[in-house]
């Protein structure tokens, strides 16, 4: 495993997991836990984007980067959505498409990977938007208090049923774009 910026950067992102859902557990007052669990998903999602940049910019890509990367992301998000489930902050079934996605397409694109054909599923405009909503919905109902007149737990769960329809849309994108080598290896 290379130590560069760039990977450090995502163990970062790891290690800021437990602070996501353990400051929920801490005697803290509910408007300082969502203060603490905003912010530490705030840089973890900052430093998903500067780690992918630096790696590129530094000539630091590798193996394990193009591994651990997606894997904190979708630890991040899960994470997030399991403990806005408990908080009430988020509908179940949302949390369950998105993770459930998250887990397929994982294991879709290790498949490819493993049979030559990882380009047919590579992250699409679809995925991308599809994380831009997540990545606004978690923090807005992590946050989950007005700032002036703006409802941030409606415009959060809004966020989040518009990440679930792209969850499901780009998983069917990924799912057609593997069809022909599914089917033709399961003669």
């Amino acid at each position: 495993m290379p130590l560069n910026i760039p990977n450090l950067l995502t163990w970062a992102r790891i290690l800021l997991i437990p602070l996501v859902v353990g400051v929920y557990y801490l005697p803290l007052p509910m408007a300082e836990q969502n203060f603490v669990a905003t912010a530490a998903f705030l840089v973890a999602a900052i430093t998903d984007w500067i780690d992918g940049w630096l790696a590129r910019k530094l000539n630091q890509t590798s193996a394990f980067g193009e591994f651990l990367d997606p894997v904190a992301d979708k630890l991040m998000v899960a994470a997030a959505l399991v403990m806005l489930v408990e908080l009430n902050r988020a509908d179940a079934i949302l949390a369950f498409i998105i993770i459930g996605r998250e887990i397929a397409i994982s294991a879709l694109r290790e498949w490819m990977a493993k049979i030559g054909a990882s380009r047919s599923v590579a992250v699409s405009l679809i995925g991308k938007l599809k994380t831009i909503a997540q990545m606004t919905a978690i923090p807005l109902l992590l946050w989950d208090r007005p700032i002036g007149p703006i409802d941030i737990h409606v415009l959060g769960t809004w966020s989040l049923w518009i990440a679930a329809v792209l969850t499901l849309w780009s998983m069917v994108y990924y799912l057609r774009k593997a069809w022909p080598e599914i089917s033709a290896r399961s003669r």
